[in-house]
């Protein structure tokens, strides 16, 4: 039986966990949710906990002590799912800015497609964002150009978080190169994908902005994937994302 795992990063996410669990759980593909939360004030994981009575051996979570990053949370998802044999990894926001209606579409274009790394595009077939302002949404498109200038990489929208993986791929990337703590985490774990040679295809979505809680963006964030992209691309010449699988290159 195949198994698929959705890792979803939490911090005070309670106006939006319940009803994304049971979203996801309404659809008929049998996938098992993992909830790493943050400690979140609000009770998020409380929450979480609740519900999984109703869901016995198909929703986890992980609590950890507190804010300790995006990125380091998805590494924990990511180790947690190798542990427990599954065939496929995604990543999705708690927030509904990636529709759970788009999972199927996903996972297809891993297990039928051919892809090692399947990404929730908003940018390869036009620009897909409902509800942002246009100042936002210029600076995540150039951000997306800046990255693929620098980096090499094909990818129309470098910093999506909306993302399928084969379990083959998260194992042969060594988890513990990967630096990142914020949202340059999904450029870095991209590349690191790219650089080992794994087929990358992009599904279009449409991506829309959370009308629950607030965004967790910052100017730091900003900021690290800026600067830390070039550092990356420097460190990559003397780097070798790869652990004790070969390059599919």
């Amino acid at each position: 039986m195949v198994k698929s795992l959705i890792i979803i990063p939490t911090y005070n996410e309670i106006e939006n966990i319940k009803r994304l669990i049971r979203s996801i759980f309404a659809l008929s593909n049998g996938y098992h949710i993992l909830v790493v939360d943050d400690n979140s004030p609000d009770g998020t994981a409380d929450e979480s906990e609740k519900l999984s009575i109703s869901y016995p051996g198909r929703l986890f979570i992980i609590k950890r002590k507190g804010k300790m990053g995006l990125g380091t949370a998805y590494i924990t998802g990511f180790k947690w799912a190798i542990d427990r044999d599954y065939d496929y990894v995604f990543e999705m926001d708690a927030d509904f800015s990636h529709d759970p209606a788009y999972l199927p579409a996903l996972h297809d274009a891993c297990a039928q497609g051919g892809a090692d790394l399947a990404i929730g595009s908003r940018y390869v077939s036009g620009v897909n964002v409902v509800n942002w302002p246009l100042g936002r949404i210029l600076m995540s498109y150039f951000a997306s150009a800046y990255v693929r200038l620098v980096t090499g990489m094909k990818v129309k929208d470098t910093t999506a978080g909306f993302k399928c993986y084969r379990s083959e791929v998260l194992k042969s990337v060594d988890l513990d190169k990967i630096t990142f703590k914020g949202y340059a985490f999904q450029i870095e774990m991209k590349f690191a994908v790219w650089k080992l040679g794994y087929k990358i295809t992009e599904v279009p979505i449409i991506f829309t902005e959370r009308r629950h809680g607030s965004s967790k963006m910052t100017g730091g964030i900003f900021n690290e994937a800026l600067w830390g992209v070039i550092i990356m691309k420097f460190k990559s010449f003397f780097r070798n994302y790869g652990c004790a699988r070969p390059s599919h290159r």
